[in-house]
């Protein structure tokens, strides 16, 4: 066998209807979005090797049930073009619906102000106070006192006003 004999005809011939592979991406993608959107958001701020292998872990287990038993690149490319439309599209919905921004988009949520820590917002996220500490530290801020206002963005971080802005 030569190495250019490729049979081209099965590489970019559909596989799978392109209206499944659409509704199987469609699914899993939105499924996905929601099971993560209602996991605690700080866990979105940082990237460790436990939440690394969640990723490929999750990929691996979705792959069979997002793409069936597809072998050919046109059916890849339409499952990825899904899932880009999808992330586009929750963008979009974000962007032009108020009323769903908060659920795609997190609202900051305010973990300490005017020096006090504000208890039920940082038990609703399961922050602990150490954490709340390490990331004033990594802010540059030594002490509570210094804090104006300090948020827990949407996507999981810090954001630290000091009385001194």
């Amino acid at each position: 066998m030569n190495i250019f004999d490729v049979d081209w005809q099965s590489v970019f011939a559909l596989d799978t209807p392109i209206l499944e592979i659409f509704v199987r991406g469609t699914i899993i993608y939105l499924t996905l979005f929601v099971l993560l959107r209602l996991v605690v958001k700080r866990q979105a701020g940082t990237v460790g090797i436990t939440d690394l292998l969640v990723v490929v872990l999750l990929a691996d287990a979705v792959q069979n049930g997002m793409a069936g038993n597809y072998h050919s690149v046109t059916d890849a490319i339409i499952l990825v073009a899904t899932i880009i439309f999808w992330s586009y599209a929750l963008d979009w919905v974000g962007y032009r619906f108020p009323k769903l921004r908060r659920f795609i988009h997190p609202e900051p949520l305010l973990l300490v102000k005017g020096g006090r820590m504000i208890r039920k917002n940082m038990e609703r996220e399961l922050i602990t106070e150490e954490e709340l500490r390490s990331a004033l530290r990594e802010q540059g801020v030594d002490s509570l006192d210094q804090v104006k206002e300090c948020y827990m963005e949407g996507d999981g971080h810090f954001s630290v006003i000091t009385h001194d802005q």
